[in-house]
């Protein structure tokens, strides 16, 4: 981390500039080599003798500016209260989690979407993934027990009683239903057997 140490309207001494280093060298476990501190000391002589010594302190934490400001007896005392402040600041933004920045694509796509150029129809739900698997015919128990198993709230087999697909599902009463569909009947209604 760089620390750069300069004075508002007065000349930093050597003594002050090796303290504000050393105090300032507490915070780089939180830094990077890419850092930069800007730290301005400076006074004010109409305030009270206790806090008439000011240290300001600008850097950056993860990407995230952080200030702090502390007023003392001294530019020593006055440094000693920054750094625990902005050391609280960085291990508060370290553990805050960090929204992430939109990819080129995804800011594209969100313009479009507030001017009114979207095109509707990408924006729709669609097939993402597709998924085959062999099918074995098996009993309505035994998809059950498949279904537990796996965890699954439905399971599609072919049962093995009328060698129909089914679709097997968890109610919310936690009985079990069965959708088999009925090919090349149209025009009937759908009536479903109930268990």
């Amino acid at each position: 981390m760089r620390t750069i140490v300069r004075g508002k309207n007065l000349d930093v001494s050597d003594r002050d500039r090796r303290y504000v280093e050393r105090k300032m060298q507490r915070l780089e476990r939180m830094l990077d080599d890419r850092s930069e501190a800007l730290v301005v000391l400076s006074m004010e002589a109409h305030k009270s003798d206790g806090d008439s010594f000011i240290v300001d302190v600008s850097l950056v934490v993860d990407g995230r500016p952080i200030h702090g400001t502390a007023t003392g007896a001294s530019h020593h005392a006055a440094m000693d209260m920054v750094v625990d402040k902005l050391e609280r600041q960085a291990v508060d933004q370290r553990e805050r989690p960090r929204l992430r920045s939109r990819p080129a694509e995804e800011k594209e796509i969100l313009r479009s979407l507030a001017d009114g150029t979207a095109d509707t129809d990408a924006s729709s739900p669609r097939i993402v993934k597709l998924k085959r698997f062999a099918m074995e015919p098996m009993f309505e128990e035994d998809a059950v027990t498949r279904m537990e198993d796996l965890g699954h709230s439905f399971f599609v087999f072919v049962n093995a009683e009328n060698e129909k697909l089914g679709v097997l599902y968890r109610r919310r009463d936690g009985d079990y239903g069965l959708i088999e569909p009925d090919l090349g009947e149209s025009g009937q209604s759908a009536s479903g057997r109930s268990r």
